[in-house]
């Protein structure tokens, strides 16, 4: 049932191998994508067993800021040093008309208050509560491994179809510069191009944004890609253009400590409020487990129970005990905590 999510655990990284993509997936249009010289839900993972290092430099103890306190949530509120922020960020959903903000098969109806126990999460709108649903495809034992970064209008489009098909991802981000998973890309794929997608649950891997999103909705959807993530040179172009209000950022590596244990987020893809954490992640090279949850997801009720309360972004880092919500108090924890 899509409804009913495994909470199961699984090792942060294993070790990397040199696994080769198949002849005819390096080399198809390798041109369309961002490129360099060549040198696998409603699944949510618990913190347990997370014990493997992602680098022998990543043994020191981290610890909140000093005399740190989480923020309580504030709905729709923009912090006033912020507005600017939020705001460029808000640029994709009008070039990307709303993609990524409904999962797979979404309806929503109308019902009164009592039609919905008050123990589970629901819009609530001019005195009536919005019933919402899904319908979503197998559910993958294990998070799919992307390798991308933030500015690349290839990497967002597969960003889109995660939140669309509702997956959760545990991204490697590899900003310019980045000296950990970048390397990694050519040592697994034969090349520094992104994205590039590990399918852990069928040992696939691959290239080329367009191929992984086909393979993506053919193995956790319906088989059918959505409109605006087909129109070819049309969807790039609009990619793009999403990104104008915030030119750059999420792109170049920002010298940070890398944790022991990837952090978790609470997220989807065409949120403001969102994209302007995801691309401090991104700037320090901070592996993270996205959960996404965009309108429709099961796991809107899941963090609805977890916290008393939902709201993104959320954040929880297993390597200082941090939760918190509040997307320009995150950026600031974030840097304080990880930056050299």
């Amino acid at each position: 049932m899509a409804g009913v999510l495994n909470f199961r655990s699984f090792p942060t990284l294993r070790p990397f191998s040199s696994r080769r993509v198949p002849d005819g997936r390096a080399s198809i249009r390798a041109s369309s994508e961002l490129s360099e010289t060549p040198l696998s839900s409603a699944s949510v993972s618990t913190k347990e067993d997370k014990k493997q290092d992602f680098s022998a430099s990543s043994s020191a103890a981290f610890s909140p800021p000093p005399n740190f306190v989480a923020p309580q949530p504030k709905r729709f509120s923009v912090r006033p040093d912020k507005i600017l922020d939020i705001l460029g960020a808000s640029l994709a959903l009008l070039f990307r008309l709303g993609t990524g903000v409904f999962v797979s098969g979404y309806s929503a109806s109308f019902v009164s208050k009592d039609k919905i126990p008050p123990d589970q999460y629901a819009l609530e709108i001019a005195g009536f509560k919005v019933k919402e649903t899904s319908k979503l495809g197998p559910r993958p034992e294990k998070p799919i491994e992307i390798y991308e970064f933030e500015s690349c209008p290839f990497c967002r489009k597969v960003r889109e179809i995660v939140a669309v098909l509702d997956l959760d991802v545990l991204f490697y981000p590899c900003p310019k510069n980045g000296p950990n998973f970048r390397p990694k890309v050519a040592q697994m794929g034969g090349k520094q191009q992104f994205p590039y997608m590990v399918d852990p649950n069928t040992g696939v891997s691959m290239y080329e944004s367009d191929d992984i999103i086909k393979y993506l909705v053919q193995k956790y959807g319906d088989g059918t890609v959505p409109l605006t993530l087909s129109l070819g040179l049309l969807t790039t172009l609009s990619e793009g253009f999403a990104m104008i209000g915030r030119m750059g950022k999420g792109s170049f590596y920002t010298p940070s400590r890398l944790p022991p244990q990837p952090l978790e987020i609470w997220a989807y893809e065409a949120s403001p409020f969102c994209k302007v954490v995801r691309e401090v992640l991104v700037e320090l090279e901070l592996p993270h487990i996205l959960h996404s949850c965009g309108r429709g997801s099961p796991k809107r009720q899941i963090l609805y129970q977890k916290a008393g309360h939902f709201q993104v972004p959320y954040l929880e880092d297993p390597n200082t005990g941090v939760q918190m919500f509040e997307s320009a108090e995150i950026v600031e924890y974030l840097r304080a905590t990880y930056v050299l």
